[in-house]
C-alpha cells in the first residue's frame, strides 16, 4: 500500500467536504483566510504556501470550493498546509479516514 497517496487521498476526501460546506457555513472561509492573514504577518508558515493560500482565498466562494476538491498538482501540495484545519470534528475525520482507507485498499 502506498501510505503518500493513501495520505493525499485522505486529504483530498476532507477537502471535499469543507468545499461542500463553503456554501452553508461562510465562517469556515473567512476563518481560513484570517488564519493565512496571520501566517504571512507573523511567518509562522512557509511563506510560498502561506501566499499561495491567500491569492485561493481571495477568489469567490464557488471557485474555492472547486479549488479544494481538485486534483491539480498545486492544490494537492496546498492541502498539506491547509487553513482549514479545525472544521472537521474528530469523529468526522476518523470516519473519512475509515472509508478512505478502505476505497484505497479495494482499488489497490
Amino acid at each position: 500500500m502506498d501510505l503518500h497517496r493513501l495520505a493525499e487521498e485522505r486529504s483530498l476526501a476532507y477537502h471535499r467536504v469543507i468545499a461542500e460546506r463553503l456554501r452553508h457555513q461562510p465562517q469556515i472561509l473567512e476563518a481560513a483566510r484570517q488564519r493565512v492573514q496571520t501566517w504571512l504577518t507573523t511567518g509562522s508558515a512557509v511563506p510560498y504556501y502561506a501566499r499561495k493560500w491567500a491569492e485561493v482565498l481571495a477568489g469567490d466562494t464557488l471557485s474555492i470550493a472547486a479549488f479544494l476538491a481538485e486534483r491539480s498538482e498545486l492544490a494537492t501540495e496546498l492541502r498539506q498546509s491547509s487553513p482549514f484545519l479545525g472544521v472537521l470534528k474528530p469523529r468526522e475525520r476518523w470516519r473519512i479516514w475509515r472509508e478512505t482507507r478502505d476505497q484505497f485498499t479495494q482499488r489497490s
